[in-house]
């Protein structure tokens, strides 16, 4: 492994330089920006990618249709609109320009497209895989001016607390940076720090967004803009309250209390803040680390099988996962154990989503591509003139023709995976971004396993794993015990059936029975009541819409008395 740097002792913070190491450049924080201010630099760099697409449209129109109408009159607008992009930019492709633009508009929008770079459901796999290579090595704030806002956030000096904090940054991303440091009693920790300014800007940005949201919410309702920005939105305001990050960590910790095997860091919370996170400092190297390939194979086989158990019980046992895995994000313990770090970004499933999930992964691995396509098709959101049994057929051929291929191409159980989510705007299915969050810890999981064993089957290592998740999950006792949570609910309405049953009867009886002039007089009225107060005691045993069942009961009994006068 490399040799660590020289630690900032609290004898050497002085002489502290306020310029990074090398590969960093100087992080200028945010000067505060009007709203309006903002607004005009982000719809300049907005207006430079729609000229920028044209550009690059023009450029790489058909040759046989370039005689057309439709190309002379676009080539004659891109000949006055390509002056206002930039020309560093203007030649490149316009996925190219897309990624550059975002990096300089900073942080906000660093982070919209490393979420963009995993919808394959909404965007093209060429734009999805530029995104991917958005920038994370940012510029990092320079150390005198890091230990200062470490100070603030402790309190007090702080080699009061730490015996050293290294001098070279661990990592600089757009929200926070990440030094190595020790306690006084010895420990070594690692200090995330959020950079000074972010939590404004992101404010600011994500505002603007909003708006953008509404405005382009109906001309491009199938790609639902709002909604996105809003899922967006929650995400990353999320990721720069270190105190959640802090919460996720100690959640995971007691969900795998009883597997010494899957490590997260400890964290110290006596030394950390919403601005500043201190935690256990794992000692271990990257999958993708020379000496991984030098581990023996009993010990490469353990670490796959222990990720495949962890990251499919947090999927599908916990409904609580890490939803920014990637092998950066993953460490070979001693052991060997596997470590699991940057926890700001996780992911939830509700009961209903979690059991479909389940139900979806398992049908795909056992290889049962109709009941999998049946699965998917239910945890989809249907838009305007959706084709659910369209997309269904097709996402059950893509799964029937990866069990048939064994080439390296289709061997992919992620890339099948991906391939299904994607042809959802296709159908107008769109799917909540769990579970594309979902697919890119499969997909992870997948490349990291290869890492340690090219020939890994994904399938039939989570299939092992899938059917304990599986017993556990509908074990009876479970069930029994989930269905007691709603039992004082149900007892009450079943109580009440009997009454409310009998009361329409009752009347319904009455009236039948009445003498009139004309036997069937009034007949419809008073057996329309009768159906309105029975149809009511059924939707209410069987937790129907309240003010559906409780309008039924109105309208009947006003009828019944009506009848009755």
């Amino acid at each position: 492994m490399a040799t660590d740097p020289a630690p900032l002792t609290q004898d050497s913070a002085a002489a502290a330089t306020p310029l990074p190491l090398p590969e960093y450049e100087v992080y200028v924080e945010p000067a505060p920006q009007g709203l309006l201010r903002r607004l005009l630099v982000t719809y300049r760099h907005a207006l430079g990618i729609a000229f920028g697409a044209l550009a690059a449209h023009v450029r790489d129109f058909p040759d046989e249709r370039r005689h057309g109408a439709r190309y002379r009159l676009e080539r004659a607008v891109n000949a006055v609109t390509r002056h206002f992009v930039d020309r560093d930019l203007v030649g490149l492709p316009f996925e190219v320009q897309l990624r550059r633009r975002l990096e300089r508009l900073g942080a906000t929008y660093v982070k919209l497209g490393q979420l963009l770079a995993l919808r394959h459901d909404l965007l093209p796999e060429r734009v999805t895989r530029e995104l991917a290579q958005l920038l994370d090595r940012l510029p990092a704030i320079p150390h005198g001016r890091f230990l200062e806002l470490v100070g603030r956030e402790l309190g007090r000096d702080p080699f009061e607390v730490f015996d050293y904090i290294e001098a070279h940054p661990l990592g600089s991303a757009s929200i926070g940076q990440a030094h190595r440091a020790g306690t006084r009693d010895g420990q070594a920790v690692i200090l995330k720090l959020v950079k000074p300014g972010i939590r404004e800007l992101l404010r600011r940005d994500l505002t603007l967004l909003a708006g953008v949201g509404r405005l382009l919410d109906r001309p491009f309702r199938r790609f639902e803009p709002r909604r996105a920005i809003k899922e967006f939105s929650y995400y990353v305001l999320r990721e720069v309250d270190l105190e959640l990050e802090a919460d996720n960590a100690e959640t995971f910790a007691a969900n795998f209390t009883d597997h010494a095997d899957v490590v997260f860091p400890r964290i110290l919370r006596e030394h950390s803040t919403r601005n500043l996170l201190c935690m256990e400092y794992l000692r271990g190297f990257k999958p993708s680390a020379p000496e991984a390939a030098e581990l023996e194979p009993a010990a490469r086989e353990r670490l796959i099988e222990t990720g495949a158990e962890a990251i499919l019980r947090m999927l599908y046992r916990d409904g609580f996962f890490h939803a920014d895995l990637h092998p950066a994000n993953l460490l070979v313990l001693p052991g060997p154990r596997l470590g699991f770090i940057d926890l700001g970004q996780v992911g939830r499933f509700d009961e209903h989503l979690r059991r479909h999930l389940l139900l979806y992964y398992y049908c795909l691995v056992v290889g049962d591509a109709e009941n999998a396509a049946r699965y998917l098709t239910g945890i989809a959101r249907t838009g305007p003139r959706a084709d659910p049994q369209g997309f269904q057929r097709d996402v059950a051929d893509i799964s029937r023709r990866w069990r048939r291929h064994s080439s390296e191409e289709y061997s992919s159980l992620g890339r099948l995976m991906l391939e299904s989510v994607a042809r959802g705007v296709r159908y107008r299915m769109y799917f909540p971004v769990e579970l594309v969050l979902m697919v890119k810890a499969i997909v992870t999981f997948e490349s990291v396993g290869r890492m340690l064993d090219p020939r890994l089957d994904v399938a039939s290592v989570s299939q092992r794993h899938l059917t304990e998740v599986l017993v556990g999950q509908f074990a009876p006792l479970r069930l029994v015990r989930e269905g007691l949570h709603g039992a004082p609910e149900l007892i009450d309405t079943l109580v009440k059936v009997p009454m409310l049953v009998t009361a329409g009867l009752r009347a319904l009886e009455n009236a039948t029975t009445r003498p009139a002039e004309n036997p069937f007089a009034g007949m419809r009225g008073t057996m329309f009541a009768g159906f309105c107060l029975v149809a009511g005691a059924i939707l209410a045993a069987f937790e129907g819409p309240p003010l559906l069942w409780g309008a039924l009961f109105v309208l009947g009994g006003l009828l019944a008395l009506r009848r009755g006068k």
